[in-house]
């Protein structure tokens, strides 16, 4: 017969006190991090499953907050993740969670580490980020495991890191894809110019990888001329575009792996190039929209940034509350190809 473990049974294998553990399963005060594993090997392999009635009505007493960190700009992108947040925060305001929301520049490594250290002494329990690829946030993120401040990185993501799990695009395959679409809808043979947003953004520079390595292998005459930042910002983003396009006129394709589509597009219109040139971006916030409908855009490739939103707020919740680990470290979210013809239909084209 399985017979179900107890705290006090835990507590005495660990060789610690009953409120070390109760701690530990609910993520909550401090516990020496070498201690606090032990004491989840210990429930992992007892196979232990807490009163989930018992925890429902222990959640209620206990102040849940999380604490979000997104990039700033005008990237209306985050809009939709924010609606997302916004969302499942009203979902857990009965449970006795808040959701604090506040940016950083994507470049602003120091900024972003402000912005931790401003969200832990606000007393945040756990933190969502979109991490800025640096080696700095990399050991802030460590940092905070080790003093059980637990992170999950929502559209963007940082390797080495001891992050919960990422919620997000798969942003090489997502590249892959739009160097495949760039290929069929040019016929194989194109001069591109690529705008991108940061290279300091793991997302940014996964999505190029991704369009070289898919046209590199597959259409060889298809051929990058120069990459260029725009820091996702609409007027940074028409300078660099017109710069460009005056500097190569040869170029016939564009690829806009980020923020700033609107000021690319205007600076095409403006050139006079609307319709001869090929353009792929990603997202379908509503200027995008409009350049699609317009011809200025040939494909957009979307996200689904409310999942992104809403997703890692509930992972969280989740794991501070009733100690609940993700189930993945990587939660991908749907790659989706709208051209013109499917842009307001639901039905679309999923890889």
């Amino acid at each position: 017969m399985f017979i179900i473990p107890t705290i006090k049974q835990i507590a005495d294998l660990a060789g610690v006190s009953r409120g070390t553990v109760d701690r530990v399963l609910n993520n909550r005060g401090y516990v020496n991090a070498e201690t606090a594993q032990k004491v989840r090997s210990i429930v992992e392999a007892l196979h232990y499953a807490p009163n989930r009635y018992a925890q429902a009505l222990s959640v209620k007493k206990n102040n849940f907050k999380i604490g979000v960190i997104l990039f700033s700009g005008s990237n209306k992108f985050f809009d939709d993740v924010i609606e997302g947040i916004n969302s499942k925060a009203r979902d857990l305001r009965d449970a006795g969670c808040s959701v604090s929301v506040s940016s950083c520049l994507g470049s602003d490594v120091e900024g972003q580490l402000e912005a931790i250290d401003n969200m832990v002494e606000q007393g945040a329990q756990g933190l969502i980020i979109s991490p800025i690829n640096s080696k700095e946030i990399i050991n802030k993120i460590n940092s905070l495991y080790e003093n059980n401040v637990p992170v999950i990185t929502t559209n963007s993501d940082v390797i080495h890191s001891k992050r919960l799990c990422y919620v997000g695009s798969n942003y090489y395959v997502s590249g892959q894809t739009a160097g495949a679409l760039m290929g069929m809808i040019t016929g194989g043979v194109s001069s591109v110019g690529i705008i991108t947003g940061f290279n300091s953004i793991q997302c940014h520079t996964e999505r190029i990888a991704g369009f070289q390595d898919r046209t590199g292998n597959a259409f060889p005459d298809v051929h990058i001329v120069d990459i260029v930042e725009n820091h996702d910002d609409e007027f940074i983003s028409y300078t660099a575009t017109h710069n460009l396009l005056t500097k190569y006129p040869t170029i016939t394709a564009l690829y806009l792996t980020a923020g700033g589509v609107y000021g690319a597009c205007r600076a095409i219109v403006d050139l006079g190039l609307t319709g001869k040139l090929k353009v792929i971006c990603h997202d379908d916030i509503p200027d995008t929209k409009k350049m699609i409908l317009d011809g200025v855009v040939s494909a957009t490739i979307c996200q689904d940034p409310k999942k992104q939103g809403a997703l890692p707020v509930k992972l969280m919740f989740d794991f501070l509350a009733y100690g609940i680990k993700p189930s993945s470290e990587l939660f991908f979210t749907d790659i989706i190809i709208k051209v013109k013809d499917n842009l307001e239909n639901p039905n679309t084209v999923q890889l």
